[in-house]
């Protein structure tokens, strides 16, 4: 069975279009690198043409949609499998059961908390997957600096620095993940 990469990034669909460009490319790469899909199930925004460029290379797209957000009818449309969750809650619950690997692409406020939750989960040893952030035209270096604040100033211990992973460029995405090695964490206090 193929390994599923959890896509989380914008649904907005008034952004520079370099962004869906890159969006595009990210599809094509997560296919023809041999890996699935598990995303937040619309159609909107990088969210959507995302999960079209997998499905156009082949590879197999599950959306995990809200009952609130399924009601706008912005769900894909060329899904095959698509999972109705109550709220939130159980979406991203949903989403990190069905995936192998957590991918943050450019987002928002949503995309933020989505791999927020992740660190803090792989902290805390709830699971040993590979988390990325995909660092698209520096779009993620101010957060970066926030993350070596954490460790300078003490809210974060250096040896959670690997908990996540910064890739500059597409090929750097995949070159770490067939590297990924599963590290156990010591217990956070």
């Amino acid at each position: 069975m193929k390994k599923r990469i959890c896509v989380y990034c914008s649904a907005s669909s008034s952004l520079e279009q370099k962004y869906y460009n890159f969006a595009e490319k990210i599809g094509q790469a997560i296919s023809k690198n041999g890996y699935d899909m598990v995303y937040g199930g619309t159609i909107c925004g990088m969210m959507g043409v995302v999960a079209d460029n997998v499905l156009k290379n082949g590879g197999e797209v599950i959306g995990v949609i809200p009952e609130r957000i399924e009601k706008e009818n912005i769900g894909h449309p060329k899904l095959a499998n698509v999972i109705v969750t109550k709220d939130m809650r159980e979406r991203k619950a949903k989403m990190e059961e069905l995936s192998d690997i957590f991918l943050a692409l450019p987002g928002g406020f949503g995309t933020l908390e989505e791999v927020s939750e992740i660190i803090v989960a792989k902290q805390l040893s709830s699971h040993t997957k590979p988390i990325i952030f995909a660092n698209f035209d520096g779009f993620y270096n101010e957060l970066n600096l926030v993350f070596e604040k954490y460790y300078s100033e003490g809210f974060a211990k250096d040896t959670f620095r690997d908990v996540y992973y910064m890739a500059d460029t597409i090929d750097d995405i995949f070159d770490y993940l067939k590297s990924y090695k599963v590290r156990e964490y010591v217990y956070k206090w």
